[in-house]
């Protein structure tokens, strides 16, 4: 960074202490991961705003890294954040730190100064245009009650809360330090198969027997997602057929249900950067799934378009940003297998050629539709036209009627 940002950061930046973290324990910071050495004692000059500070306890005899945990915090202008490491748990300390102790610590400054590492400044544009619509607040409401967001949450039996169940395992875990690019063998084979919803279409019988024989599981309390719940029923009480049609093929419905679950509509877009980060840098298949059904439902809203102008205008330049972060082997799992997000993305594009979508929201879709075009060979041709599997079932009725 130049002079006059590092003098600036130096005054009004944040620092986060973490004390007594083992050598080589992966530690990072919004979008950058390294592993500590002895003399590790933090971070400093963090830009005020909304972070991620994030670890992953290593074994110091096989290596083996433990999965990821994490939490969000917003850093105020010099703020002074001490957290300290649990050599038990090898997690961070629930151990509250007296303001003692910490005023010692802001005394003695100057000689734990050269023991922080500098905020990666390189990153923050980057990060502010990922978490741009996350509030301190929306970041609290959608985080775990804990606030620890876990790559791998700890769950209970429900029928016998004395037995604890998903326990962590170093063998689902992870050994990457370049947050862009984390992969399918990031997760546990448990983690996987527990959202995968192609294996559970193909061998639903088979599950379904399977789960009967498994006591039913919870997570730990305080330790799961708070996000907003995608609406079960897409139409409102009382509507008739025509009414149910219409708000299968246009769920703006739908979506008005989630933005009334928030102070502000674009309360709606923080959520989806709140759950694509957890994917991205928590390294969670249950945020994924979030994000992936929220594009699915914005992408499948047509009058809302005209009414949350802001909303959808947001949600371009959101989704364009993420999808120049998404790890390369998801994005091929998009192409290859043509899924749902690329094929709502199709209709969302097609729904604003439809819907007469104008101004500088039409210039922003253009712009994104050639964007994905020219970068990853995305095919939206032929928008004005059905897809075949899109197109009206003509059924023949006994008396020969169709």
């Amino acid at each position: 960074m130049d002079q006059e940002t590092a003098k600036k950061l130096l005054v009004e930046g944040g620092t986060f202490v973490f004390l007594r973290v083992p050598s080589e324990t992966q530690f990072g910071i919004d979008m950058q991961c390294w592993n500590t050495e002895e003399d590790f004692r933090g971070v400093k000059m963090i830009p005020p705003g909304l972070h991620y500070v994030h670890y992953s306890a290593v074994s110091k005899g096989t290596g083996d890294i433990a999965p990821r945990s994490g939490f969000m915090h917003y850093f105020h202008k010099k703020e002074f954040l001490v957290k300290m490491w649990d050599k038990k748990t090898e997690d961070l300390s629930k151990e509250e730190i007296s303001d003692e102790s910490i005023q010692r610590l802001k005394d003695n400054l100057f000689n734990l100064d050269r023991h922080l590492a500098p905020y990666p400044y390189e990153i923050w544009q980057k990060w502010k245009l990922l978490s741009s619509q996350i509030t301190a607040e929306l970041a609290a409401k959608l985080a775990p009650e804990s606030g620890m967001i876990r790559a791998s949450v700890e769950l209970l039996s429900m029928t016998d809360a004395e037995r604890p169940r998903g326990v962590k395992s170093s063998s689902s875990s992870i050994s990457q330090e370049n947050e862009k690019s984390p992969t399918k063998e990031d997760f546990s084979e448990e983690q996987i198969a527990g959202h995968s919803s192609a294996k559970r279409a193909k061998r639903i019988t088979r599950e379904e027997k399977e789960k009967s024989l498994l006591p039913d599981l919870k997570p730990v309390p305080g330790a799961a997602m708070r996000f907003t719940e995608i609406p079960q029923d897409k139409y409102p009480p009382d509507a008739t057929p025509e009414e149910i049609t219409k708000h299968y093929l246009d769920q703006s419905y739908s979506l008005e249900l989630m933005i009334a679950q928030h102070n502000e509509p674009l309360h709606i877009i923080g959520e989806l950067q709140f759950a694509y980060l957890c994917f991205l840098i928590g390294h969670s298949l249950e945020a994924f799934e979030h994000w992936k059904s929220l594009v699915i439902l914005i992408c499948s809203c047509d009058e809302a378009i005209h009414k949350y102008r802001s909303v959808f205008f947001h949600f371009i330049r959101t989704i364009e940003v993420q999808i120049e972060e998404m790890p390369e082997d998801f994005l091929a799992d998009i192409v290859m297998n043509k899924n749902l997000v690329y094929k709502k993305l199709r209709e969302f594009f097609r729904t604003a050629y439809v819907s007469k979508v104008d101004g500088r929201l039409l210039t922003m879709i253009e712009r994104f539709k050639d964007n994905l075009t020219d970068k990853l060979q995305w095919d939206f041709t032929g928008l004005d036209a059905d897809d075949e599997d899109e197109r009206p079932v003509v059924v023949k009725l006994d008396d020969g009627t169709q």
